[in-house]
C-alpha cells in the first residue's frame, strides 16, 4: 500500500524513499536513491536527483530541480523555479560527477522564486532568501538576504516577519509572541 500520493504523470524510480502523506504532482521525476520525508509537497515539473535528502514538511514549488549533493532539513520552502547547482566550474566536455559539492538548507529556511544557490553553501535555520537572489556564500540563521550577489539586509523571525532589534539587541515578533536576541552577527530565539 502506497502511503503517499503521486500524479499519474509523475515518474518515480525504484529505490527512492518517500514518506507518508507526501504529494508528488504533474510531470515530476523522483530518481533512485533519494530520500523524501513525510508530508512533503512537490509541485509540477520537479526533479529530485539521486542522493538528495528532503526532511519532513518540505514544500517544493513548480519547476525546481534538486541536484545530487543537496540536503534540505524539515520545514524548508523552495520557491517556484529556484535553482541549485552542484558543480563550481561546469563544462559539458569535462565529467565532474566526483566533484559535486554539498549544499545544506537548514530547518525552516525559505528560498524565493528564481533564486540561485551556488553549491557548497549552507543556508542557516529560518533564513529567508529573497526572490531572484544569487547565493555565493553561506547565509547565517535568521538572515534576510536579497540581490545579486546576495547581501544581508536584516533579520527574519521563524514566522517570516522582519525583526527590529532595539538598542540592547532584543526583538519581539508580534504574530508569534517570540522573543529574539542579537549578539554580533548571531540571532537566537529566547522564547
Amino acid at each position: 500500500m502506497t502511503l503517499y500520493y503521486s500524479h499519474p504523470s509523475a515518474v518515480i524510480d525504484e529505490n527512492s524513499v518517500i514518506g507518508e502523506g507526501t504529494k508528488i504532482w504533474h510531470f515530476s521525476h523522483i530518481m533512485s536513491g533519494c530520500s523524501i520525508g513525510n508530508n512533503c509537497n512537490l509541485g509540477q515539473n520537479v526533479v529530485i536527483s539521486p542522493g538528495v535528502i528532503l526532511g519532513n514538511n518540505v514544500k517544493v514549488q513548480n519547476n525546481v530541480s534538486i541536484y545530487t549533493g543537496v540536503v534540505c532539513e524539515d520545514d524548508v520552502f523552495l520557491g517556484p523555479s529556484m535553482v541549485f547547482t552542484n558543480v563550481i566550474n561546469p563544462r559539458s566536455a569535462v565529467i565532474r560527477k566526483d566533484q559535486y559539492k554539498k549544499t545544506y538548507v537548514r530547518k525552516g529556511a525559505s528560498i524565493g522564486a528564481n533564486a540561485t544557490i551556488v553549491c557548497g553553501n549552507e543556508i542557516g535555520p529560518f533564513a529567508m532568501i529573497g526572490a531572484g537572489a544569487v547565493i555565493t556564500k553561506p547565509v547565517v540563521a535568521y538572515a534576510l538576504v536579497v540581490g545579486n550577489p546576495a547581501r544581508q539586509i536584516g533579520w527574519i523571525s521563524e514566522f517570516g516577519h522582519r525583526l527590529q532589534f532595539n538598542s540592547v539587541g532584543m526583538a519581539h515578533c508580534s504574530e508569534s509572541g517570540q522573543e529574539y536576541s542579537l549578539s554580533g552577527n548571531e540571532v537566537n530565539r529566547i522564547s
